[in-house]
């Protein structure tokens, strides 16, 4: 798919270089992939203390073959 994007050129070229990417395509790919992990960490984040733990759950007991 092309595209037509509107960027900073010194940022791309610095991210090129600090990225150590052979491509300003590879850059942009990789900072890309960065963003939506980070962006689904943050959402995962906001889960914490939302599930209610059963405090008589026995693990050990569970282990057990019947």
């Amino acid at each position: 798919m092309a595209s037509n994007i509107a960027f900073d050129p010194q940022l791309l070229e610095e991210a090129v270089k600090v990225g150590h990417h052979k491509t300003k395509r590879e850059a942009i790919n990789s900072a890309l992939k960065e963003y939506v992990i980070r962006h689904k960490q943050l959402n995962l984040i906001g889960c914490f203390g939302s599930i209610d733990l059963d405090t008589d759950y026995d693990y050990k007991e569970a282990r057990k073959r019947k």
